[in-house]
């Protein structure tokens, strides 16, 4: 690439970022569909999906494993290349990203949108020192071209997101660095060019309670300071508790319900929230008497029908028409989309001292 077309494709990602922040919502998903082929069968892995994401607010992407968030995640910065076919529209400010140059594409990757990856020893080269991993970084995205400025560039970086030694990170290897350590220099890159929005894919999962923690509050501190937009993918309600204003939540490569943090996990509106809910320990019950969800979640070459609600076989509300007729996301309260035909905008609940019986009878059945 010459440096004339260089110039212009940093200039026109600058103002991309800077359009962007002109916009309510920073970044919109609209019926956005990932489907793969495998074995010269398509198979759809993400159906449908609508995301609004807002500077200073998180949206938690809520589900159990399989359910597509990650997919959805990746997807949105096109990291699957030729690998997967994607449709629907994924817009940062009044850009569209899905028809993008790729060129361009890798100035947005990091520029204008960070990503925290879950294992961030996948991301960090284990035969580079840190310090020359988000120097780099700084250089690719023209944020600091001299090497000595931009080293400390990173030592402020690795201050920021709490290392308190940044010297001695900089010059070490990732593996001579704890879990949490790597997590931190993971999200010091994320956030070295103070991108618009920030996804972190389940990026507490393989930490301490302890760190787990401290990461938590550091997303929050950061998001406040940089006004960014967060997208926070997990499969830990309490996770969304501590983190989240708004919340999706995803099943079998669709959401099922979306609405305030607060209101969601309060009053679910569909039994897989609901569902999750009751599954999470409480005090006074004993380990094996938990309120699991029977059943797996189904992979996306198992749906057999698009027109089933894909959480019937694991519903205790499923009627006959469940299996016939696939729910539409509608709005069931001001706020709160929901789909499920069944419970009528509100799941009743288990009541916690009856929890124990309950998951007894459904063992025993």
């Amino acid at each position: 690439m010459s440096t004339a077309r260089a110039t212009l494709n940093r200039t026109s990602v600058e103002d991309i970022i800077t359009r962007a922040g002109d916009h309510e919502h920073v970044l919109t998903v609209e019926d956005l569909t990932v489907a793969f082929t495998r074995r010269r069968r398509q198979i759809t892995a993400v159906r449908g999906v609508d995301l609004t994401l807002t500077a200073g607010r998180t949206l938690v992407l809520l589900g159990e494993s399989g359910s597509g968030k990650s997919v959805t995640a990746r997807a949105i910065l096109r990291l699957y290349g030729r690998s997967a076919t994607i449709g629907g529209s994924v817009r940062l400010g009044d850009t569209e990203l899905t028809t993008l140059d790729e060129s361009w594409m890798r100035g947005i990757r990091g520029g204008a949108i960070g990503m925290v990856p879950q294992d961030p020893s996948g991301s960090l080269d284990p035969l580079r020192r840190v310090g020359a991993q988000i120097v780099e970084v700084l250089q690719r995205h023209d944020v600091e071209q001299d090497e000595r400025r931009g080293r400390a560039y990173a030592g402020g970086l690795l201050e920021r997101v709490g290392i308190h030694d940044p010297g001695r990170v900089l010059d070490a290897f990732p593996f001579e660095l704890s879990g949490g350590m790597r997590q931190r220099v993971a999200i010091a890159i994320a956030i070295a060019c103070r991108p618009r929005v920030l996804i972190a894919d389940e990026p507490t999962t393989a930490l301490d309670v302890t760190v787990q923690a401290q990461v938590l509050a550091l997303f929050t501190e950061l998001q406040r300071e940089l006004d960014m937009a967060l997208l926070l993918v997990t499969h830990d309600v309490g996770v969304a508790r501590i983190v989240g204003d708004d919340v999706a939540v995803m099943y079998a490569g669709r959401l099922v319900e979306t609405g305030s943090v607060d209101e969601v996990l309060a009053r679910p509106a569909h039994p897989y929230t609901a569902g999750l809910l009751d599954a999470l320990p409480l005090p006074g019950i004993p380990r094996g008497e938990l309120l699991a969800i029977p059943g797996r979640p189904p992979g996306p070459d198992e749906l057999v029908s698009d027109h089933a609600c894909a959480f019937a076989p694991r519903c205790r509300f499923a009627q006959p028409s469940c299996t016939r007729h696939r729910p539409p996301l509608v709005e069931v309260r001001p706020g709160r989309l929901a789909a499920c035909d069944v419970v009528g905008g509100e799941v009743p609940r288990v009541a916690p001292a009856t929890r124990g019986a309950t998951a007894r009878t459904e063992a025993v059945a």
